[in-house]
């Protein structure tokens, strides 16, 4: 910290006259949430939701599972009026458990995502805003999203549309 900043008024207040001091989430209205669920969701779906507008939502992040791509964990960033999805990896369940890390530490951390019908597959994305981010509204549309089934069927989901970019790497 420089020494002029030190200085400054603003500064010496914010340090020193804490009990006056008003979060940025109360004098902004900013507030957030978690969208979670285990099921996953149709892409053409999804991808019609990530292209509409979202009033009041400055940022989200998180991950997503396809039905279409039972392996690969989705990824999805949104500032702004800028959103990028992608591959982020596979899920625990989608490798052979004899290449698990064998650490207790390993299986300590996953256990809680550990589900018996979709392993650690699930939604996970937060949304940050202020009004008139709809809490509701979001949930409901990404709940409309979601496959009906309450069972793990990849093969049935197979021919699903899918519009998202191809998460295959290509050899040049």
């Amino acid at each position: 910290m420089t020494a002029s900043a030190e200085t400054h008024p603003l500064w010496y207040k914010e340090l020193h006259g804490f009990s006056d001091h008003v979060p940025e989430t109360e004098e902004y209205g900013i507030r957030s949430f978690v969208y979670r669920e285990k099921r996953p969701f149709e892409p053409a779906k999804l991808q019609r939701f990530f292209d509409t507008g979202w009033p009041g939502v400055v940022r989200a992040k998180g991950f997503f599972w396809l039905a279409t791509r039972p392996h690969h964990v989705g990824e999805v960033s949104q500032a702004g009026a800028l959103l990028r999805t992608g591959k982020m990896g596979l899920w625990w369940s989608s490798v052979p458990r004899e290449r698990w890390p064998d650490d207790e530490r390993f299986m300590t951390a996953l256990s809680p995502y550990l589900d018996p019908i979709w392993g650690d597959r699930r939604q996970e994305i937060v949304f940050i805003g202020s009004d008139p981010m709809d809490e509701d509204w979001i949930r409901r549309q990404l709940d409309a999203c979601l496959v009906p089934e309450e069972t793990f069927a990849p093969e049935k989901w197979r021919g699903l549309p899918d519009t998202f970019a191809s998460w295959e790497e290509r050899v040049a």
